[in-house]
């Protein structure tokens, strides 16, 4: 079975925003990655790793079935059908996780605690730190 753990994070809401995703196949890590998104919400941060861990897995593991955690409640609930989507960018998003859905296997999403989300969340620190540390290296004076 493939896990994947996702997680998004903005310093501020909305501020500074990265996503990072950690993928395991029989307990043993088999993709990790983050990215600076910009000015962004935690919502838009959290469907963002989202859609990267899925594409990741559309190119690579075509019709395997996965468990997606996210320690966002709110994304796990409208993910699984039991919250609407109101907001329009995110409605967005989850067409383009619907449609990355599409070629793949079965697809469970859970909520966790950010306790259980450690390495994703890690990820996420390590993006927004970079892009601060290359903003801070850019600055005149």
């Amino acid at each position: 079975m493939i896990e994947v753990f996702c997680d998004g994070g903005a310093r501020g809401n909305p501020g500074p925003a990265a996503w990072g995703f950690v993928i395991k196949k029989d307990g043993r890590t088999i993709k990790e990655d983050c990215g600076y998104i910009g000015i962004a919400t935690n919502n838009f941060a959290e469907y963002t790793a989202l859609v990267k861990a899925l594409s990741y897995l559309r190119k690579n593991f075509e019709g395997e079935s996965a468990k997606v955690y996210l320690d966002s409640k709110l994304a796990a609930s409208q993910l699984s059908g039991e919250y609407k989507i109101k907001n329009l960018t995110i409605a967005k998003l989850v067409r383009q996780v619907r449609e990355l859905e599409k070629g793949l296997g079965s697809i469970v999403y859970t909520h966790i605690p950010r306790e259980q989300n450690k390495e994703a969340d890690k990820l996420v620190n390590i993006a927004l730190n970079k892009n601060f540390y290359i903003r801070s290296q850019n600055t005149d004076g």
